[in-house]
């Protein structure tokens, strides 16, 4: 166990961290040159196409430094704010972390965030300054921010180029002499973390484990803490490029287990496994996920329900922050309620969906939690419109509010701020972290800002601005339910939850919107929107008509007038009965109404 290292790459998005762990691959020879490619640890073709880590990734190395043979245990993380439960997974797991900040950037919201992560866990953090060999670096600047926030030894910081492969040797170094090795007893009863999971079309569930005390051997029977259910270790080892088998893993260690789970609810994430015949303690797993973003994922074909049952079921054992339950909507048939901690985090599970699973879904106007309090004082908890109250017996409502931290250039404050107004927030605090760089802290309602509100900051300050939120609870708000209608049916689905001041300008856009979206029908579409009984706005997709006059070569008025009176007659009944299709891009219009 001396010779072991567990330890993480936590950073800002962007900031090199994949790169970094491409270079320590390559220097331990982990990766041959052969199977060398840029970020060789994002194995989704989605993390290539849009450059992000979207899922952590454990890999084991070995290297020799002054004639000892050491194992490291490295594990790269995500950097985005809607991924943030990766990354305290993977923390949970480890004794030390690098914590790299790229040097043209400097340090950002997510930067901080991780960091406090870590120290939260008592991780040994070991500062690296990345992409020194830029143009734009500024590397004094930005060790004295480090320096700020750490309170670290200036001559402690590292100096590197995951790019150039400057700096590699003196990150291991680092790691060797100052991330203290694993404790744990071997002797002790087995209690081993899981931290994530994986399935496997062929072996079932391959569960990643990391062993704190005890010793664990293949063929043993493990139980698992939570389930309380029994298996046997049909094969264990080490996460190498490829999955490496073992006879045998002790305390200290990170590796996986296969043992033919076929039931995705029996391998909960933050479990413990332990032996059958003498079990250990469970271990206080990491915190609960909290999701911020609800909306509803339905298949387009409602006899696919059973199947998308069982693919959010797979895809929830690789992305432990997905959170959902079975729900109905008139319009859309049956379905999942999802919870999500992101917009970002939404649209990868929806692509993962489609690529990953073959499953085409719709996916519904994503709203927040809300609390509902009747006048009988009954607290009603509201994820979707459908399960607001009648207004007659509310009393008040309550909305999630978060304090967001926003670091940016000292140019884009103005432009910040408005847009921070415009969105109901409160500001609570400006800093100057240098001269040029501003923390701005702000209270404001999680509802504004889960649409559009990360794309218009990263727009104001060209790409500058970082972004890092929390909740810190509920406040009472005059939010109203503002219902759509075609020809007078509620569609459910279109249905949101806004503040009563933007009600009026939100219904307006978005009948505006539908108007556009939605194809002629032979009869007349009406398109309302209301609040309770209150119709605020009205559009009319008019009516496709056939010319019923083209044989009246002139004669009598009277006679056009009754060919046109008869063809009204038949266009009121048919609206009556007619149906109107929804296509999926009206579902996504609300999303979009500022474009």
């Amino acid at each position: 166990m001396e010779n072991i290292r567990n330890f993480c790459i936590i950073a800002h998005i962007d900031h090199g961290k994949s790169t970094l762990a491409d270079r320590l691959l390559e220097f331990t020879n982990t990766v041959s040159k052969r199977d060398s490619k840029a970020q060789v640890l994002d194995d989704m073709d989605l993390e290539r196409e849009r450059g992000i880590t979207i899922k952590s990734h454990a890999i084991q190395m070995d290297y020799t430094y002054e004639g000892k043979k050491y194992i490291l245990n490295l594990i790269d993380t995500p950097g985005h704010v809607d991924f943030s439960y990766e990354v305290s997974r993977s923390i949970a797991a480890c004794e030390g972390a690098l914590l790299i900040v790229d040097a043209a950037q400097g340090i950002e919201a997510q930067t901080i965030s991780n960091l406090y992560l870590a120290l939260g866990q008592d991780l040994e953090i070991i500062p690296v300054l990345n992409k020194i060999d830029l143009p734009g670096a500024m590397p004094e600047e930005v060790k004295d921010q480090v320096v700020d926030l750490l309170g670290c030894d200036r001559e402690g910081i590292i100096h590197a180029s995951g790019k150039e492969g400057i700096g590699i040797e003196d990150i291991l170094e680092a790691i060797i002499k100052r991330i203290p090795a694993p404790k744990g007893d071997p002797a002790a009863p087995l209690q081993a973390l899981i931290f994530d999971s994986a399935f496997n079309s062929f072996r079932g569930i391959e569960v990643m484990f990391r062993i704190f005390n005890g010793t664990l051997k293949k063929g043993e029977r493990v139980k698992f803490a939570n389930t309380s259910k029994e298996y046997f270790a049909d094969e264990i080892g080490v996460l190498r490029l490829e999955k490496e088998p073992r006879l045998q893993m002790e305390a200290g260690n990170v590796g996986y287990i296969i043992s033919g789970i076929k039931e995705a609810k029996e391998v909960k994430v933050g479990d413990t496994i332990t032996h059958k015949d003498r079990p250990g303690e469970a271990i206080l797993g990491f915190a609960e996920v909290k999701p911020m973003v609800f909306a509803g994922i339905y298949p387009v074909e409602t006899s696919e329900f059973e199947e998308l049952r069982a693919s959010m079921e797979k895809l929830q054992l690789n992305d432990a922050a997905l959170v959902w339950e079975p729900e109905t909507s008139a319009a859309l048939g049956f379905g999942f309620r999802c919870g999500f901690l992101g917009m970002l985090h939404m649209e990868i599970v929806q692509e993962r969906l489609e690529r990953e699973f073959n499953m085409t879904v719709i996916t519904t106007v994503p709203s927040v939690q809300f609390r509902a309090y009747t006048t009988k004082g009954e607290m009603i908890l509201i994820n979707a419109p459908s399960d607001m109250p009648d207004p007659s017996s509310l009393d008040y409502i309550e909305e999630p509010f978060i304090k967001a931290q926003i670091i940016t250039k000292a140019d884009y404050v103005g432009p910040i701020i408005s847009l921070c107004m415009d969105k109901r927030g409160l500001i609570k605090n400006q800093i100057y972290l240098t001269s040029d760089r501003v923390e701005l802290t702000f209270d404001l309602p999680l509802a504004e800002i889960v649409f559009d509100f990360f794309d218009k900051l990263k727009t104001i300050s060209r790409g500058y601005a970082s972004l890092d939120y929390e909740l810190i609870g509920f406040q009472t708000s005059n939010v109203v339910k503002l219902d759509i209608m075609l020809n007078g049916e509620k569609v459910d689905a279109l249905s949101a939850i806004v503040h009563r001041d933007k009600a009026y300008d939100w219904g307006k856009r978005l009948c505006e919107k539908l108007r556009e979206l939605l194809p002629r029908q032979m009869f007349e579409i009406a398109i309302q929107a209301s609040i309770g009984a209150k119709i605020i706005s009205r559009e009319t997709v008019k009516a496709l008509r056939k010319n019923v006059l083209a044989k009246c070569y002139g004669g009598d008025i009277s006679r056009k007038r009754k060919l046109l009176e008869k063809q009204k007659k038949g266009k009121k009944r048919m609206r009556s009965v007619g149906n109107v299709e929804i296509p999926q891009e009206a579902f996504m219009a609300v999303l979009k109404l500022d474009q």
